[in-house]
């Protein structure tokens, strides 16, 4: 992984082409380590992403007992617990890794044990109280030790379920629902547990991808509507499993071939990925880009002719794709507007407020309400200086507002760390000019 200055200057792109192999995907490879550290026997993990949120999750396995091993640098072996955790008392730190924390609370809530789960400052502003209220209604103790609603939490030991039914709210955060069923076949009664969803449920793909991957470790969800009937089986090892490549993250190079000539080629995710954000090719086709979508690959280029067209959309199902729409849109011949996005406010920043003042820096003129953005694009990019809030998402889809011709300038471009560290060097990779002249590491101006 590069060390990035304080400030990371891309000069203009003038056309982007090629393909990448993708990191393994962050949402599949947190949810696989749990799985695997909850099964019987051992499982062997390939491509699992190295990145922050990954690490604080292997940190915290080790941590709670399970053995992780790595043979090679692109293989883990994990020998699982057989749901039952090793260490009965301990501190975690969760950095602001929001799978691994909601995932881990709901594991740990009948698990027996003693714990205290906490992460960054950011961490303590995201809200975490639906899945504590659902947990305590079935009988877990977990306490706030500062503000209610969000980190740190202290779990005590629970003895057991004392229902056999429990709601949760589905419009904050889909991960809640995710943690509650990824626990629930270790403590469901013998009949199972079964878990409604309160009110609208958003990034369903992400529900979609947590089943998936629960029926590979052998438990098989029965679903009706809003409803989860959870079987009381224990997980077993499928023995190996691969994880995809990062969905999320093809948003970028998909982003820039549209933008910037292509095609650009995106490997390692493909028409049968568990992942909701490969549909963010169709986002770019609806705006007028030529894509394409293999068994393994997805790629996309610039309109033969033309701008690409605004768009006006829903985009609850992949809120973290959109997020690169919002750059896109800088390129678009009219406004593009983005519905449905209220859970972006509770991420790693407020990404609907930080998105609309750094696309104004930009030139754009931007509009925003509590869960919507639109975009209007400015007549040219202008040269800017971005703050990316400790956002590894600000500062890659920011990245791209380069092929507008003129220079961008990203602050603390080392954040890029939580999910893609070698991000820049990918995009380097792609674009002309080439390396040497197309990236600075110099010290920009303020």
């Amino acid at each position: 992984m590069s060390a990035w200055p304080p400030v990371l200057t891309i000069e203009p792109i003038r056309r982007a082409v090629g393909s990448v192999r993708l990191p393994g995907s962050k949402s599949i490879s947190n949810r696989v380590l749990l799985l695997a550290a909850l099964a019987g026997g051992e499982t062997v993990l390939e491509d699992l992403l190295d990145a922050d949120d990954t690490r604080v999750m292997r940190e915290a396995l080790g941590a709670l007992g399970v053995k992780l091993q790595a043979p090679a640098a692109d293989h883990l072996h994990v020998t699982g617990c057989a749901g039952r955790f090793a260490v009965n008392s301990a501190g975690l730190f969760l950095g602001n890794a929001g799978t691994a924390f909601r995932s881990l609370t709901a594991a740990l809530a009948f698990s027996g044990g003693r714990y205290v789960l906490d992460g960054v400052p950011r961490m303590r502003e995201r809200p975490i109280g639906d899945l504590v209220d659902a947990l305590n209604a079935i009988g877990a103790r977990v306490a706030y030790q500062g503000q209610p609603g969000f980190p740190p939490l202290l779990i005590e030991p629970a003895a057991h379920l004392n229902a056999d039914r429990v709601s949760v709210r589905g419009d904050v955060s889909s991960q809640f629902l995710t943690g509650l069923l990824m626990a629930a076949p270790l403590v469901a009664p013998a009949h199972g547990l079964r878990i409604d969803v309160a009110g609208p449920l958003i990034s369903r793909p992400y529900i979609d991808m947590t089943l998936a991957l629960m029926q590979r470790f052998g438990v098989e969800v029965t679903r009706q509507g809003e409803s989860f009937l959870v079987p009381r089986v224990p997980y077993r090892s499928p023995g190996h499993l691969a994880v995809e490549g990062d969905a999320s993250g093809a948003s970028y190079f998909l982003a820039l071939g549209a933008i910037a000539g292509g095609p650009v080629r995106v490997l390692g995710v493909g028409r049968d990925s568990v992942q909701g954000d490969v549909r963010f090719i169709e986002a770019l086709a609806t705006m007028g880009a030529r894509t394409a979508v293999g068994d393994d690959y997805v790629e996309a280029s610039a309109p033969l002719s033309g701008r690409l067209r605004g768009l006006d959309a829903d985009f609850n199902h992949i809120p973290d794709a959109a997020m690169t729409l919002a750059v896109v849109a800088l390129f678009a011949d009219g406004p593009t507007t983005l519905r449905n996005i209220g859970s972006w406010r509770v991420k790693e920043t407020d990404r609907i407020a930080a998105m609309a003042t750094e696309l104004r820096k930009l030139g754009a003129t931007v509009e925003e309400g509590h869960d919507w953005l639109r975009v209007h694009p400015p007549t040219q990019i202008v040269e800017a200086t971005v703050d990316t809030y400790d956002d590894h998402r600000m500062a890659m889809c920011l990245s791209l507002a380069a092929v507008g011709g003129t220079p961008v300038h990203i602050r603390d471009p080392q954040c890029v760390s939580k999910t893609f560290p070698d991000y820049f060097d990918v995009l380097a990779s792609l674009v002309s000019p080439p390396v040497k002249r197309g990236m600075k590491r110099d010290q920009a101006r303020s």
